[in-house]
Order: structure tokens, then C-alpha cells, then sequence
């Protein structure tokens, strides 16, 4: 069962400041944007659906996996906003299929490409020249812990891409943090999304099993997690939010983990 935090926003910490999330509309996303309208920013979401949930946000259809997506979105929000202050890049996952590299298909390489790193590449690209035209601004890229520590039965082509938007975050922080725009990534575990839950019930039933069960299942196959559970979305927003924040005003061009400690070395 998904909790959320105890903390509580100031409602007012980013008021005035508009917030790109892409991939907005579900799981983490869904999370980071809700965290942000709840620290008084003006939210825009992009993602291929729409939300099934009434919001206050902006929302942007589009897929972002596309030149024609990204071109939409960056299009709407320069016409409708003037730019943005804070991009949180979200968007991506992967649905190929199992059984290593041998039936990760040329195709497979280039979605999982277009799905986890072009969409940050194009958006930065629309959006950073007005961000330092004002001479501000704040990016932050949601990668993963399989960026180090892949899985190659059915996520290569997935890790692979999240590590290419890590290198591709610390190169352009380098380029673009004297011009006054900070860029940081965040690198998640296993996180407890509705979705994932969805797959956990689907994993107990399948082995007519109860949902602790497997739920531990799922733990141990990434290797276990020392805390004992997953992430919950909150807590990674939390994180995300923190780093977007004047709070971390010195802190550009770093990746920070948030896995319960999964990744067993330093």
C-alpha cells in the first residue's frame, strides 16, 4: 500500500516559478507535478495521455518519444508561458521483452533511445535559451540505478539510454551552469508506483501467492533492497523538488541515488 509523506509544503516556495514535468500524468510524475502545485508553482504536464484525474495543471498531449512531440510541446509553452524555470525530465521506461541481448532488435535500441534520452535532449534544446537569456534556471534528469547497474535480461537497451542522459546531464551542466541554469540528475531504485503495484498483485496471482510475498519476490530479483521496501513516489518528488530549489542553490553538474540502498557499492 503507497503512503505518502508527512511533510508539509510551503505553499508559497515556488510561487511565481513555472514547472515543466513530462511524463506528468502518472507514477513519479504524477508525484513531482502534484509536489510542485503544492509549493504554489504553475505546473504544465506532458504526456501521451491525458490525465485520468481532474488537475489544476496545465496539460500538454504529446508524445514526447518524438521530434514532432517535443517540437509541440516546447512550441506551447514559449507561446503560452514565455519559457519555463524548472524542467524535471521524467518522461521514458521501456517495454522490451525478455530474454537478453540476443532479442534486443536494432528497433528496440532506437525506442528505447527515443524514449529515454531524445525527449531531454530535444526539450533542453527548445527551452534552455530563454532560460539563459534570463540567466536562471533549473534542470533536473530522471535517470536510474540501471544506469550502473543494469539489468540485461530485459532492460539493456533501457539502461544503456539512462546512461547516456546521465552523461548527457553532466556534460551540459558543464556548458550551462556559468550561464546561470543548474542541472542535476536523480537516479531512482525500484519505485512503488500504482503501476508497479498492479504487477506485483499480477506476480501473486500468477504464483497464488499473497501481494508480501511478491512483493519480496520482485526485491530480491533486483538484488534486494537493505531498507526493505521500495521508493514511494513521494519520497523521490521530495528529492527532486529539493534539488530544484533555491535551497540547493550550490548544487549543479551531481547525480544523487535514492534506492534504499540497492546498489551495493559506493
Amino acid at each position: 500500500m503507497i503512503t505518502s509523506s508527512k511533510n508539509t509544503p510551503d505553499p508559497v516556495e515556488f510561487k511565481g516559478k513555472r514547472v515543466l514535468v513530462t511524463g506528468g500524468t502518472k507514477g513519479l510524475g504524477k508525484a513531482v507535478a502534484e509536489r510542485f502545485r503544492q509549493g504554489g508553482a504553475a505546473v504544465v504536464v506532458t504526456a501521451r495521455s491525458a490525465p485520468v484525474e481532474k488537475t489544476d495543471h496545465y496539460f500538454i498531449q504529446a508524445d514526447g518519444s518524438t521530434l514532432e512531440g517535443a517540437t509541440k510541446v516546447t512550441q506551447e509553452i514559449l507561446n503560452h508561458f514565455h519559457g519555463v524555470d524548472i524542467i524535471i525530465h521524467n518522461v521514458g521506461g521501456s517495454s522490451a521483452p525478455s530474454g537478453g541481448f540476443a532479442v534486443v532488435t536494432d528497433e528496440i535500441w532506437q525506442q528505447n533511445l527515443n524514449e529515454n534520452l531524445f525527449p531531454a535532449v530535444r526539450l533542453d534544446r527548445g527551452l534552455l535559451p530563454s532560460m539563459i537569456e534570463r540567466g536562471s534556471g533549473v534542470i533536473i534528469h530522471i535517470s536510474s540505478i540501471q544506469r550502473t547497474l543494469p539489468l540485461y535480461d530485459s532492460t539493456l537497451a533501457y539502461a544503456a539510454a539512462k546512461a547516456a542522459l546521465t552523461n548527457y546531464s553532466k556534460g551540459l551542466s558543464n556548458e550551462v551552469s556559468p550561464k546561470g541554469i543548474r542541472v542535476n540528475t536523480v537516479s531512482p531504485g525500484f519505485i512503488e508506483t500504482d503501476a508497479a503495484t498492479r504487477m506485483i498483485q499480477r506476480m501473486a496471482d500468477k504464483d497464488k501467492a499473497d501481494y508480501a510475498t511478491a512483493r519480496q519476490k520482485l526485491m530480491d530479483m533486483l538484488g534486494g533492497i537493505p531498507l526493505g521496501r521500495p521508493n514511494r513516489p513521494d519520497e523521490v518528488a521530495e528529492l527532486v523538488v529539493f534539488l530544484a530549489s533555491d535551497r540547493a542553490s550550490a548544487i549543479t553538474g551531481s547525480e544523487y541515488v535514492i534506492d534504499g540502498g540497492t546498489i551495493p557499492t559506493i
